[in-house]
């Protein structure tokens, strides 16, 4: 489906010079002289490159639909991460780093949305809140004002948040998968 380049929004997928690339951030400009267009900074979603671009309004780009299936979340094996499908309870292995940073939080049994184009895998979606457990929390330092003081604390999968001072070892606690960030005390 042909969009105009004014009308592409962020999370939009987008084939482009033969590959295809998300929209991550747009930004509409209307300079005082010449014509409106929209600068949109685009991520590669089979290499992970980043790109640039401008695109004019009367500029066509094809926007592309993926198709999604629910998977679970097996085992890893090495660098690679193996998913059934809950329909057919068919296996797909896939490389660990289409995931990037989300990886960390993957759960054995989680349930995970695969983004398909043409049958090919391209990319995974986690939850985008997990729940983890506090391993190890800074002590607070003395003297701190209780307004927006953090403190660095490891979670049980290997990644430092930073949580609020009240925050110990051995707190569950729920974390937004995508920026890693504390949200609240898990109940």
């Amino acid at each position: 489906m042909k969009i105009s380049g004014v009308d592409i929004r962020p999370g939009n997928i987008l084939e482009f010079e033969g590959g295809l690339w998300r929209a991550v951030k747009i930004q509409h400009t209307q300079p005082g002289k010449g014509g409106a267009y929209m600068q949109v900074e685009m991520k590669n979603l089979i290499d992970g490159r980043k790109t640039n671009n401008r695109f004019r309004s009367d500029e066509k780009v094809e926007k592309v639909r993926l198709d999604t299936k629910d998977f679970t979340y097996l085992y890893t094996d090495g660098d690679m991460l193996v998913f059934m499908d809950k329909d057919s309870y068919e296996q797909i292995t896939l490389p660990r780093e289409l995931l990037g940073d989300a990886a960390a939080f993957l759960q054995d049994g989680m349930d995970v949305v695969l983004e398909l184009h043409e049958e090919r895998p391209i990319s995974v979606q986690l939850p985008d809140q997990v729940e983890a457990t506090i391993v190890e929390a800074d002590a607070v330092v003395k003297g701190q004002t209780a307004s927006s003081s953090y403190k660095p604390a490891l979670l049980d999968n290997g990644v430092r948040i930073m949580v609020p001072p009240h925050i110990g070892a051995g707190t569950r606690v729920v974390v937004d998968v995508y920026s890693q960030e504390y949200v609240k005390r898990a109940d």
